[in-house]
């Protein structure tokens, strides 16, 4: 395999880049191969050699605790579980919730062999134990996989005082219901609020 065809391949192994957009990105960075790779390189380098996950949230950053653990205008008593890092980016970008995080690492799974102790439940239930949570927003997929995950850390903090929410679920903004699917028009309908 020649050079060019092994940098299309390993862009194409980037999760949502296919060959088409592999081959694009391989030529855009070889047309311009002296102000792209290097500082690409570079930065790629770096991120391997520094990023590394949050050991109280979970999160990926190149400090621990990360830099939204140790802000000090957030909320430590409501914590926000979601299923990945990149959970945690899309409600950064909302601006909307100012509370602190835990990333599970994933869902509960038997298909794929993923039970509780291969995601960071344990962990959740020490913080919630040390610090002063009164707020555990469940912020998992409505998928089968994360609604049974919300389940199971919910049994798990049965008989205690820590409230527990999830996400409103059902049409998003700007929605028509004529392309909605049935399981988002059920949860929109069961979840209605006064108007």
């Amino acid at each position: 395999m020649n050079a060019i065809d092994m940098l299309i391949a390993e862009l194409a192994r980037l999760p949502g880049v296919g060959p088409r957009s592999a081959r694009r990105l391989a030529l855009h960075l070889l047309k311009q191969k002296v102000k792209t790779i290097p500082p690409l390189v570079a930065a790629l380098s770096r991120a391997q050699e520094a990023v590394q996950s949050c050991s109280q949230c979970g999160a990926l950053d190149d400090v621990d605790p990360c830099r939204i653990c140790t802000q000090p205008n957030r909320d430590p008593s409501i914590i926000c579980v979601v299923e990945e890092v990149a959970d945690v980016w899309a409600m950064e970008r909302s601006g909307a919730f100012r509370g602190r995080y835990h990333v599970l690492g994933g869902t509960l799974s038997a298909i794929d062999g993923r039970g509780p102790e291969q995601l960071r439940i344990e962990p959740l239930l020490e913080r919630i134990g040390q610090d002063g949570v009164t707020e555990l927003i469940l912020a998992l997929s409505a998928t089968m996989a994360g609604q049974t995950t919300a389940h199971y850390v919910a049994e798990r903090l049965g008989g205690s005082t820590v409230a527990i929410t999830r996400l409103a679920q059902g049409i998003p903004m700007g929605g028509e219901l004529d392309y909605m699917d049935d399981g988002t028009l059920s949860a929109a309908l069961s979840a209605r609020v006064s108007y």
